[in-house]
């Protein structure tokens, strides 16, 4: 027999108690990089697995994918046009056309004028009607005379393009309380 405070040849004491199990070291126990008790360690440059849990460890999976974003979709209808949006949008973007109209006039007889054609016009004019007539394609085709008549023409489709686009939207309006207006969808990609 053995007193209780001699040790036993199998390690413990000589208590009826018996020793408390060794745990092992939890995460921030666990130095940097060493493999966690019961696990093969890893080689070196692989990396950790991140998807279904290892067999055996009974941890759940730690890092979840991400799910896939549905395509939200949704259908609308445009059932009513403010006419005076209509009349400011309509009227910025006629006089934008407006601008263009008149530049474009202009470069378009500069082109003609650098290219000849107006000389080569008047030499074919001359031999059909003769010399003595004095026709003169510069005098009435003037850049002067272009781009006035391009301002006109311009300042016109100002006026009527604003008021269509007017006239339209009310129209739209209206039709609209008939047939319910156009069907739009949205989604977002």
């Amino acid at each position: 027999m053995s007193t209780p405070n001699t040790p036993r040849p199998g390690g413990g004491t000589g208590g009826t108690r018996p020793a408390p199990p060794r745990q092992a070291p939890t995460g921030a126990q666990r130095p940097a990089g060493a493999p966690r008790p019961g696990s093969a360690p890893r080689p070196s440059g692989a990396k950790p697995q991140t998807g279904a849990p290892r067999p055996g460890s009974g941890n759940p999976q730690l890092v979840r994918p991400a799910p896939k974003a549905k395509v939200r979709k949704a259908r609308l209808l445009v059932s009513k046009v403010d006419p005076w949006s209509v009349l400011k949008m309509a009227f910025l973007l006629s006089v934008a056309l407006g601008i263009v109209t008149v530049v474009a006039s202009v470069v378009f007889w500069t082109v003609l004028d650098l290219t000849g054609i107006f000389k080569a016009v008047n030499d074919l004019l001359g031999e059909i009607v003769g010399s003595e007539s004095g026709f003169d394609l510069m005098k009435i085709a003037s850049l002067g005379q272009v781009a006035s008549f391009a301002t006109i023409i311009a300042v016109v489709n100002v006026v009527l393009l604003t008021a269509l686009s007017m006239l339209a939207a009310v129209l739209y309006n209206l039709s609209s309380t008939l047939v319910g207006g156009i069907g739009v969808t949205l989604t977002d990609d």
